[in-house]
């Protein structure tokens, strides 16, 4: 698939539905804490929409049903009372599990200079970035196998794969419907529970399968706790996450705790994604910024 341009324009009114990277020189979230059921087109009944966890199962089959959408997304970890937020905005194909993001890291320590925005390329299995810096050329990409990654890159990016943040809700073992609100004009079902991220490899597509796995080994606990945020075609409009890992970069002692949330609106937007030839990612040493150790591109 590399090198192979992806289009999809899907009709806007379709319904239905790091912690330690291998050396960590691309971890741009760990860089910064260093540094301080139905068919398409069917209604959820009911006003809980079912049993809770039935409910959430189903939820990231609702958007391969739905094909696409437009992302925003946020990752604020706090560590040793330190709080970084890092945004990021962009579009995903649910169907062929393809997406870009451009992610907006906040400024330096000292607020005197900001990070160039990250270009950031979602296929199964990898992870592309453009725009990393830490000696990597402005015309090459940092290509990143995701299922190396121990966090399974729910964090590693800056932002959680839109498609991996629902299938860890194929995880769901607990979860109340909270009741019923409105999200940017939509009418929601707010639910709150926990997730077992072995679990959600288990029944995961094959893209997501070996990531969420490795997660489930390298973050503190498997357990995730949530709220998502569905439309009464069981579409995750909003999802957050809170993860929680050993932050073993300076001292291999304390917790950093990571809050991901991914919005999912304009449905059936178009996505076109190109991902990049063998001869543009960059395959030389990536000097290492504070708190991460330098590897080799091509992880």
């Amino acid at each position: 698939m590399v090198g192979r341009e992806r289009e999809r324009e899907l009709r806007s009114g379709w319904t239905g539905g790091g912690p330690a990277l291998a050396g960590g020189a691309v971890c741009v979230c760990l860089a910064l804490a260093g540094c301080s059921g139905s068919g398409q087109g069917a209604s959820v009944q009911g006003a809980g929409g079912g049993d809770p966890v039935a409910v959430l199962h189903r939820a990231a089959d609702r958007l391969v049903a739905a094909g696409s959408a437009k992302a925003r997304t946020a990752m604020q970890m706090a560590s040793g009372g330190t709080r970084v937020t890092i945004r990021g905005e962009g579009v995903y194909d649910f169907e062929e599990r393809l997406g870009q993001l451009k992610v907006r890291l906040p400024q330096d320590p000292a607020g005197t200079s900001e990070h160039r925005p990250i270009t950031e390329l979602l296929a199964p299995g990898a992870l592309f970035m453009k725009n990393r810096g830490a000696g990597v050329p402005d015309d090459k990409w940092v290509r990143v196998e995701t299922d190396s990654l121990s966090d399974g890159n729910l964090v590693t990016g800056g932002a959680t794969d839109p498609f991996a943040a629902a299938e860890v809700l194929r995880g769901t073992r607990t979860a109340t419907f909270v009741g019923r609100t409105e999200l940017a004009g939509t009418e929601v079902r707010h639910y709150r529970g926990t997730a077992d991220l072995a679990r959600a490899a288990r029944g995961a597509s094959a893209g997501n399968r070996k990531a969420l796995a490795a997660a489930a080994q390298g973050f503190a606990t498997a357990q995730v706790p949530f709220d998502a945020y569905l439309d009464d075609q069981g579409r995750i409009r909003k999802v957050r996450h809170r993860f929680s890992f050993a932050n073993g970069q300076e001292d291999g002692t304390g917790i950093v705790d990571v809050a991901s949330t991914t919005l999912l609106y304009d449905f059936g937007a178009a996505v076109r994604v190109r991902l990049p030839e063998d001869q543009d990612i960059y395959a030389g040493k990536i000097a290492a910024e504070p708190g991460e150790r330098g590897v080799d591109g091509k992880n």
